[in-house]
């Protein structure tokens, strides 16, 4: 289905905006804050974005010119200025890197010490490229696929994408990855992420994927990629060269007896109502896959109800699988995109009340936080106080999935770790619960007796 007149994909970058037509639109304002801002976060868009989502008469309020293009409020006034102060000043380029530098490690780039403990090791050495918290389920990042066809400006992957090569995680190849596996018959989920796998040709994206679909790895019963492309840039699935071949690397995975899910990230309607990102959606599924759409809940971005039902639903009638509303992550430009837990919780309700049954597979608002997926399932009276109820939808401790338990309720608190117990209880279930799981007994958790890290699979 390859359309020879549909143009190419053409990214611009902070230092090639300004060739694309929609700079003229921009003012001196909004025009210094990409220059300032993307010095220390990554700053990407194409052609689709601003061709075709971005509305140019609503901007900057636009959702998706703010879900994709810098504001000067992502970072500190005093940040911003210190910056712009050296830039403008002609400073050198090592004094501007080391004031880039301490923002970007202030602004938590691996939050739960991600970097140290979810990092498997296969015979002794730490695999690099990998990562893995939930017993079921292990992240790959291939080098390849380490980019996206557009950066989200709350991206809790943003390390991946700023040069700082010490917080990056990529393997070049999957041999690792298919050895560990071998080692490890309880996994049976492989999530392939990113930046975005499928920034790489359908040439490449198959050296990764076709040694999973070996026969002595069974165990390995779906086969996961996590993605923006459906709705940045669509085209990959209907245009592009390629597009072709790619399905039929899908249906190659389907036939071997594997479930390939891609997990679509959408974090607007506009970015699903668009008519090629339905036709993708449509290919996606018409090759065998599935397609489960998730996002987090960003101010400014997607803060009304009726958005979500109205993405759920779109994609409901489309045959995608409404998946997760996730929370913010304790990440990058945080204090810009972050709502209270009550906020979130309401606007999940809200949403949730507003579709049919076949939408609510849906489950939030989620924060993938220390011990696990956490989900706020309410706000309640109990004995007088008033509690969040809580629970866990995945843990690194299998034992504390769908235990129920209860926090003060709190109007600002934002993420888990700013919760404190209901009825005196002095700390959570999970801080102080010593017996060992059989995850937590495996050689890859045997250092850490409690779950520490976060993790989106």
């Amino acid at each position: 289905m390859i359309d020879a007149g549909h143009p190419k994909f053409k990214p611009f970058t902070s230092q090639t905006m300004k060739n694309a037509p929609q700079w003229s639109l921009l003012d001196a304002e909004h025009r210094e804050a990409i220059e300032i801002v993307s010095r220390v976060l990554p700053f990407r868009v194409n052609s689709h974005v601003l061709d075709g989502l971005i509305d140019w008469s609503d901007v900057p309020d636009d959702p998706i010119y703010r879900l994709t293009f810098p504001h000067r409020s992502m970072l500190r006034v005093e940040e911003y200025a210190a910056l712009r102060g050296l830039i403008r000043a002609g400073a050198r380029e090592n004094e501007i890197e080391a004031i880039v530098r301490r923002i970007r490690m202030r602004m938590n780039p691996h939050p739960a010490g991600q970097t140290t403990d979810n990092v498997p090791e296969l015979n002794g050495a730490p695999l690099h490229g990998l990562q893995h918290k939930y017993r079921e389920t292990v992240l790959f990042f291939p080098s390849a696929g380490q980019s996206c066809h557009a950066y989200c400006t709350f991206c809790f992957r943003w390390p991946q994408f700023v040069g700082m090569d010490e917080l990056k995680f990529d393997a070049r190849t999957s041999d690792g990855l298919v050895a560990y596996l071998r080692q490890n018959p309880s996994i049976t989920d492989v999530l392939i992420t990113g930046g975005d796998p499928l920034v790489m040709s359908a040439r490449v994206l198959a050296k990764y994927i076709e040694p999973l679909l070996a026969p002595d790895l069974e165990h390995v019963q779906n086969i996961r990629i996590g993605t923006k492309s459906v709705a940045y840039w669509p085209q990959r699935f209907v245009t592009d060269p390629d597009a072709d071949e790619l399905l039929r690397l899908f249906e190659k995975v389907v036939a071997s007896g594997r479930n390939l899910a891609l997990m679509g990230h959408y974090n607007h309607p506009r970015e699903i109502q668009h008519p090629i990102a339905q036709q993708a959606v449509r290919r996606i599924i018409s090759a065998g896959a599935s397609l489960r759409i998730q996002a987090p809940l960003i101010r400014h971005v997607n803060e009304d109800p009726a958005d979500w039902a109205e993405l759920w639903t779109t994609a409901v009638r489309l045959g995608a699988v409404p998946y997760y509303m996730f929370v913010e992550r304790d990440t990058g430009p945080r204090e810009y995109f972050r709502l209270p837990l009550a906020r979130a919780y309401e606007i999940f309700r809200a949403a949730y009340r507003a579709v049919s049954g076949l939408a609510r597979t849906v489950r939030g608002p989620s924060m993938s936080a220390h011990p696990g997926k956490v989900v706020v399932d309410g706000v309640v009276e109990l004995h007088g106080e008033k509690v969040f109820a809580l629970q866990f939808l995945q843990a690194r401790n299998p034992d504390f999935v769908r235990r129920p338990f209860y926090a003060k309720f709190d109007p600002d608190a934002t993420w888990l770790d700013e919760l404190v117990p209901a009825f005196g209880e002095n700390r959570f279930f999970f801080e102080r619960d010593a017996r060992r799981s059989p995850v937590l007994d495996s050689p890859l958790l045997a250092r850490s007796r409690l779950p520490v890290a976060w993790m989106d699979a």
